[in-house]
């Protein structure tokens, strides 16, 4: 405060020159001439006197200013609301008031050499006056101070909680970075770089550091923010490094499971020729026309899937974890694509061949989701819904035109179309119940 107190950095400024100024006055000793102890000297003394008074008075005050230092330093360190920020913003006035003070302070002793054998009474009494003055604003800026103290005691006391919170808060956070660590030293000794858990760990260095420098420079809500946070990075870190062994042996499998079904892949597909001929001997063009092509697919997916793979694998051995995982992925795609068409190929002369044997299974089952679809539709009602019966009735027509159609066809029927057909005809009926039970579950609510 001012040039004897509390300065904008915190210290106590001017208060080393007041207090040398203060115990040299003390100190000296009152001369012994015989000229010094013509009438001057009781009024010296008195003046002595005031001196000594208006120095204990600026000690007192001195020590008030400290106490006040210490709790100002602990609101700016922990408080951060509207109430703080009006009590501190009235620092700047006091301040100024209590400068002045020791100014004139400063003034009274400096006015007159009280220890000079040749100070007339006059001057004495002056001083005397002068100094009792100073006392008397010192004792003034003292209850100013304390009166301020008071009021300041509340914040303090919720500061001091918020600041016992930052210790254990900060710890926290070290020991986690050091459980990091640890871990990742772990696991650069079982082999494995971790170069990204290392990049992770070195990116909280900084707040480390700011961790350290205090509340008092940062602020106890910012500080146990910052805690936090590096705490649960810290945490995720060591977490990581812990599963990385499992992970890089978790990778080592996958590449092996994945090595296995392209070998599979392989026989899978020795299947497709066969069938595809036999699907060109036996059926129509129309029956087989879109598959032609599935053996060179398969061919080709495959030698993708074993470029892939390759690219997995050289990334696990040097442990780019997310690019193997990419490269994994990427391979597994590949295979259920390669493994859907095999089963395209396959599927469609089982199915061709079932409706070869027997047409009216089919025909049946596609009239009997119809039936269902018409018995729901007519369901509490005397006349169905358009919006129901007019599919229905366009899927009734349907069947009955596949089936005219597979009749006419002569020796070559297109049964692919015939499948087709009636599986749209079930996809409209299945369609048009998910409709009516939409339309009943809503006048239930």
């Amino acid at each position: 405060i001012g040039g004897g107190g509390i300065g904008e950095n915190g210290r106590i400024s001017g208060r080393a020159r007041s207090r040398e100024r203060a115990v040299a006055a003390a100190s000296t000793g009152s001369g012994g001439g015989w000229w010094g102890r013509r009438g001057g000297e009781g009024a010296r003394a008195e003046a002595k006197e005031a001196r000594a008074a208006a120095q204990e008075a600026f000690f007192e005050l001195e020590e008030t200013q400290r106490e006040l230092q210490l709790a100002v330093e602990t609101v700016r360190a922990a408080e951060e609301g509207p109430a703080a920020q009006r009590a501190l913003a009235e620092l700047p006035a006091i301040s100024g008031r209590v400068e002045q003070v020791t100014v004139n302070y400063l003034g009274a002793l400096d006015a007159y050499n009280l220890d000079s054998e040749t100070l007339d009474a006059t001057s004495a009494a002056r001083a005397k006056r002068m100094l009792e003055d100073a006392r008397g604003q010192l004792g003034s800026a003292r209850a100013e101070l304390g009166d301020y103290l008071r009021r300041l005691q509340p914040m303090v006391e919720h500061a001091e909680q918020q600041l016992v919170r930052v210790t254990p808060a900060v710890e926290q956070a070290k020991r986690a970075l050091l459980a990091a660590s640890n871990a990742l030293d772990a696991v650069r000794g079982a082999g494995l770089r971790a170069d990204d858990l290392a990049a992770r760990l070195a990116e909280l260095a900084p707040e480390l550091g700011r961790l350290n420098e205090g509340a008092a420079r940062h602020g106890v809500a910012a500080t146990l923010r910052r805690a936090d946070e590096v705490r649960q990075r810290a945490e995720a870190i060591a977490a990581d490094a812990a599963q990385l062994p499992e992970r890089a042996h978790e990778l080592d499998r996958r590449v092996a499971s994945l090595r296995t079904r392209i070998q599979a892949l392989e026989t899978k597909a020795s299947s497709v020729p066969p069938a595809l001929s036999e699907l060109r001997r036996r059926f129509s063009t129309a029956c087989w026309q879109d598959l032609q092509h599935v053996p060179e697919q398969v061919a080709e997916t495959g030698r993708a899937a074993e470029r892939k793979l390759a690219e997995a694998a050289r990334a696990r051995d040097e442990q780019r974890w997310a690019d193997a995982t990419a490269a994994i992925g990427t391979v597994r795609a590949l295979l259920e694509t390669a493994d859907g068409s095999v089963l395209a190929v396959n599927d469609r002369l089982r199915l061709l061949n079932e409706v070869q044997h027997d047409p009216t299974r089919e025909v049946e089952r596609t009239r009997f989701a119809l039936r269902d679809a018409q018995r729901l539709a007519m369901a509490g009602r005397t006349s169905p819904d358009p919006r129901h019966a007019g599919p229905l009735d366009e899927a009734v027509v349907r069947v009955d035109r596949a089936v005219a159609a597979l009749e006419a066809a002569g020796r070559h029927p297109d049964y692919w179309h015939f499948l087709t057909e009636l599986a749209a005809v079930r996809d409209t009926a299945a369609r048009v119940v998910d409709m009516i039970r939409e339309d009943m579950g809503g006048h239930q609510h």
